[in-house]
């Protein structure tokens, strides 16, 4: 697959793998036909921790650190690993999951689904979750008619998935090849989280990120055990199932693609590194001892960043987000990210680190008190797809080209 972008803004017309994360500007309008945004809740939904939120425990000075590059695979979008005995494994785009080997080149095949998905533009396998006792795993994908699905496969003692033993969970309709989001975890509280896109074009012009109706522009959250009716389980404390014609699995609303997402391990804050449309890129952050996101309105698309964007959608009740930064030089569309809690470089233990895709540009935040207190550059990598946390807390910079690297001490 060819990663030199070639975006068309106008026409929201993607040629790359930069569509995956990438958004375009375009103004069309649509009509609201329901729900408005929600309010935000401080009702806890989140298993959280005690201890120090994310200020750094002593001034170590801004972090230094360099790349190592590791192993090459195809099309790498996330670095994930199995929680009983960290075994890594690498989500490629076209279809496949391999293990990564202790020295950090690919290994064996885990799964092979590329007949079931076509990794081009936006589409593809976009996201693998492991449950905590490494038995089950879910993966996130658009299939062969582009439509998301999420499905469970039995993972074996030696790290390889059962194809026998898949069973779809949870599928909706797309109705544009752009913004599927892709990322799924597992929270804190072992409910599957799902980050979904606003269903693309460019815009929102369907407007479907604040309406409750729709599972699009949403994080969501499961029990993907099967209830007597249902391949998955609602929670009973997701924020709107009772509310009358909204979607229950809705956990937080007003995302347009959100690509990568994930919980901080030391304190269960929600980071959400989320795209922006033609001029703005944003980082939101749920903290845990509010609900972890439960009920929250990021906004989109009212507001791209923290500027009004959509004049007929509500501006009320918005979480603005935590940091943003504006398409300036050759920054375009932001790739996250986790908050590092490696042990091998302690100035940078509690900063929010992310990148760009094109600029290649990578950065950390320095958070504190629930506000940002500075940004360091920390240096620069090809295409970044993702940047990815280890069994260890330790970081890894993912490649559109195939490289991955660890983030190491400089």
């Amino acid at each position: 697959m060819n990663f030199t972008m070639r975006l068309r803004l106008a026409s929201c017309v993607f040629t790359s793998f930069a569509a995956l994360i990438v958004g375009c500007s375009d103004n069309s309008s649509g009509v609201d036909t329901s729900s408005a945004g929600a309010s935000s809740t401080s009702v806890a939904g989140v298993a959280t921790s005690t201890g120090a939120a994310t200020t750094p425990a002593a001034p170590l000075g801004d972090p230094e650190v360099g790349l190592t590059a590791l192993g090459e695979f195809h099309q790498p979008v996330l670095l994930t690993y199995r929680p009983t005995d960290g075994l890594r494994y690498v989500v490629e785009q076209a279809g496949k999951i391999v293990i990564m080997t202790t020295e950090g080149q690919g290994g064996a095949t885990a799964l092979d689904m590329t007949d079931l998905t076509n990794g081009e533009g936006e589409r593809g396998l976009l996201g693998l979750a492991i449950t905590a006792d490494g038995t089950l795993g879910y993966v996130n994908y658009t299939n062969n008619d582009g439509n998301t699905r999420i499905d469970e496969y039995a993972i074996s003692p030696n790290g390889n998935f059962d194809r026998a033993s898949r069973r779809e969970v949870l599928g909706f309709d797309q109705p544009y090849p752009n913004h599927n989001g892709g990322d799924v975890i597992f929270g804190p509280d072992n409910m599957l989280y799902i980050g979904t896109g606003d269903g693309g074009s460019g815009g929102d012009p369907d407007r479907r990120a604040l309406n409750l109706r729709e599972w699009l522009g949403k994080i969501l959250r499961i029990d993907p055990h099967a209830s007597a009716d249902a391949p998955y389980t609602v929670p009973p404390d997701n924020p709107f199932v009772a509310v009358d014609g909204a979607r229950p699995e809705i956990w937080s609303i007003g995302l347009r693609n959100p690509w990568r997402f994930s919980f901080d391990r030391s304190t269960g804050d929600l980071w959400i590194a989320d795209v922006g449309q033609g001029q703005w890129e944003e980082v939101d952050a749920a903290w845990a001892a509010d609900g972890g996101g439960r009920g929250l309105n990021f906004g989109w698309s009212a507001f791209e960043g923290d500027h009004r964007f959509n004049a007929d959608q509500s501006p009320d009740g918005v979480t603005q987000p935590i940091h943003e930064y504006e398409h300036v030089g050759q920054d375009c569309s932001i790739s996250g990210s986790a908050l590092y809690r490696g042990a091998a470089i302690p100035a940078l233990v509690g900063w929010y680190v992310f990148a760009d895709y094109c600029s290649g540009q990578i950065r950390a935040l320095q958070i504190a008190d629930r506000a940002v207190v500075k940004q360091v550059p920390l240096g620069t990598a090809a295409s970044v797809t993702a940047i990815s946390e280890g069994p260890d807390g330790e970081l890894y910079v993912l490649s559109g080209g195939g490289q991955i690297y660890a983030i190491t001490p400089a």
